[in-house]
């Protein structure tokens, strides 16, 4: 076993694997539809940062996702276990203050389902900031017909009771992780060409996420509500 296995498995089965199942008495629903190789697309609902924890947990493969490129940028020993942690669980780090970082997401995206990797997004591009389910980026389509990858949606649900929205701190609380069949993006492909295909396959994915989660659904970007919700905060005196 790789040195980089070894870091894997202890982070899995004794660091984080353990106190998370415990905490979160985690539940797992539709694993069957996850394949154990080749690369996959996981296509989530986004409420917690421990949304990232638990999917890789629940579908028993490495998961990476993309993460803020300060993760990796910490000094002292503190900066060197968050590198160690966000590195070893397969974080891939993104500047997100770079004007090309969205285009460049979608082809670290690429790269790892090239690899026969899976690789995990969050269609509504951040976490929703009120609880429902927002309009999904095709960000997630164009990986999926770029690459053929399996494209699984999947349902997070309890992760905002675990960590509540502004907050640092865990808080123990039952969360549920349902995965659905994977989206069939040749039939789709029959039906719709370009741009349309796109929208197409995303909005499938949604649909599939909302009726797996419960989750309201508001028909606009997260981005947007967010910056709306912002905007109505006071200010400070």
């Amino acid at each position: 076993m790789s040195g980089g296995a070894v870091s894997r498995a202890v982070l899995r089965h004794v660091l984080i694997g353990p106190p998370v199942k415990f905490a979160t008495r985690l539940k797992v629903e539709g694993r069957e539809h996850v394949p154990p190789t080749g690369p996959l697309i996981i296509a989530s609902n986004h409420l917690s940062f421990m949304d990232s924890m638990v999917i890789p947990l629940a579908c028993r493969r490495q998961v990476h996702f993309l993460g803020k490129a300060e993760y990796f940028q910490g000094t002292g020993l503190r900066g060197a276990a968050v590198r160690w942690f966000h590195s070893t669980g397969g974080t891939i780090p993104v500047d997100r203050s770079d004007p090309r970082a969205a285009a460049r997401s979608l082809e670290l995206g690429e790269e790892v389902l090239r690899r026969g990797e899976a690789f995990g997004v969050y269609p509504e591009g951040t976490r929703s900031p009120d609880g429902r389910l927002h309009r999904g980026r095709t960000g997630v389509a164009r990986m999926a017909v770029s690459t053929g990858a399996t494209l699984v949606p999947c349902a997070v649900i309890g992760t905002d009771r675990v960590q509540p929205p502004g907050s640092n701190g865990f808080r123990p609380a039952r969360v549920t992780v349902r995965f659905g069949p994977p989206i069939d993006v040749e039939a789709l492909a029959v039906r719709y060409r370009k741009a349309a295909l796109l929208r197409a396959i995303t909005d499938e994915v949604m649909e599939a996420i909302g009726s797996m989660s419960g989750q309201e659904r508001s028909g606009r970007y997260a981005s947007d509500v967010k910056a709306e919700l912002a905007a109505q905060e006071p200010s400070s005196p």
